[in-house]
């Protein structure tokens, strides 16, 4: 049979193989945008719960659709080429298309208003990935996020203020609720080349009274009999880490969140201080959107 006889689908079919360009996956671009706008592979696989590897071989798969690096890699971090930088643009524009397209044919199940309290360490780092990936099942739900001590958010929770809290757990007068979803070494840390994890007595940046942090620091430091003096106190970490990046004072601070300019100091120089536990801890009456809500966060430290 020749070309000329060849049936009209099949002629249709072929020219659509022979003009047709690859598609870029909406999932795929997303990964991108997040690589992009973390500067990290790692930082990146947390907001969409995955690890780098699949990250990198997504990345890998995009490069050879388009034929163009898209990130140059560095040590600590990935940066854009010019060609990355368009794709960024395009990528954006098609996110935020494709979200527009599904919201307007898909009615939310559901709109109202979640409060959601957390308390100001690690429980904020995955905030942004639990967040938005909330937003896209729940569009019409507003959340409503309270950052404050353990006690203060319980107290909300069972005033019926909020419907679900991430608190640390083991504080004192705190009895024990909910469910453990993540737990670390609390480590001391100190600047990077400091000097103050060797003065005497050894200078502390502790937590507020009543923090978990703040009762394992001073346990261990009085158990080993080492002479100490609390330099400063802080409600909130960030105080703990500007007192440690001024080199003031050394800290008990989760092994997650030391990072440069910050190092965990010689174990072999300062007691152990055990493990750190957060606790998530709901309303016994909460509704569909909020048990989604907790599978994200759950999700989210699976993968932290």
């Amino acid at each position: 049979m020749t070309e000329a006889t060849l049936p009209e689908a099949a002629l249709s079919q072929a020219a659509l193989s022979q003009t047709s360009v690859p598609l870029l996956d909406s999932d795929v671009l997303r990964t991108f945008v997040a690589i992009a706008e973390c500067g990290s592979f790692t930082r990146a696989a947390r907001q969409v719960f995955r690890t780098p590897s699949a990250l990198s071989m997504q990345i890998k798969r995009l490069e050879e659709t388009l034929g163009q690096a898209l990130f140059v890699r560095e040590a600590r971090q990935v940066r854009l080429t010019p060609e990355g930088e368009v794709l960024l643009g395009y990528g954006r524009r098609l996110l935020k298309l494709n979200e527009e397209a599904v919201t307007q044919f898909l009615a939310p199940s559901m709109a109202g208003r979640l409060g959601f309290g957390t308390t100001d360490d690690v429980g904020t780092r995955i905030l942004p990935g639990v967040l938005a990936q909330f937003a896209r099942s729940h569009p019409a739900v507003q959340v409503d996020v309270v950052v404050g001590s353990s006690r203060e958010m319980l107290a909300r929770l069972d005033a019926g203020e909020l419907d679900l809290v991430l608190v640390t757990a083991g504080n004192p007068g705190q009895e024990p609720r909910g469910e453990i979803v993540h737990s670390e070494p609390l480590v001391w840390a100190g600047r990077e080349g400091g000097v103050a994890a060797q003065r005497s007595p050894l200078p502390v940046a502790l937590a507020h009274q009543g923090c978990a942090w703040r009762g394992m620091a001073l346990e261990a430091l009085n158990r080993a009999g080492l002479s100490f003096r609390i330099a400063y106190s802080c409600e909130h970490c960030a105080g703990q880490e500007a007192a440690m990046i001024a080199d003031l004072a050394v800290s008990p601070f989760p092994q997650s969140l030391v990072r440069p300019p910050l190092r965990r100091i010689d174990p072999d120089l300062l007691p152990p201080l055990g493990e750190y536990q957060l606790t998530l801890v709901k309303r016994h009456d909460v509704g569909e959107a909020c048990e989604t809500l907790v599978g994200h966060v759950m999700a989210a430290f699976r993968s932290y």
